[in-house]
């Protein structure tokens, strides 16, 4: 299920669609950040005044990105309680460290 966030000027969906902020369908970020903390602040500010967050390259205003970031922790809390999700992420990290000890 996706949550409809907002429409760029050039008429691209910005959705949550499961563990991450989409344009256009794809993938663009897993999270939400202020533009406060971001190193490139200056020119976010510039091209995107009316921006408070941004999500990969998307820009957001306060109450798009609390849409967003309610929609992404409903969305992790479904795929958390979810057993299959459990499983996948344990494998992830024996993979992960099979991988750093050179087991392949």
């Amino acid at each position: 299920m996706a949550t409809f966030i907002k429409m760029t000027q050039d008429g691209r969906k910005v959705e949550v669609t499961g563990l991450a902020v989409t344009l256009d369908g794809k993938p663009e970020s897993m999270d939400v950040t202020d533009i406060l903390t971001h190193p490139r602040k200056a020119q976010i500010m510039y091209s995107a005044p009316e921006a408070t967050h941004v999500a990969g390259r998307i820009s957001l205003t306060r109450d798009e990105a609390a849409k967003a970031k309610a929609a992404l922790y409903e969305n992790q809390a479904q795929f958390a309680s979810d057993p299959r999700y459990a499983q996948a992420r344990f494998q992830a990290a024996i993979n992960s460290k099979a991988w750093q000890e050179g087991i392949e």
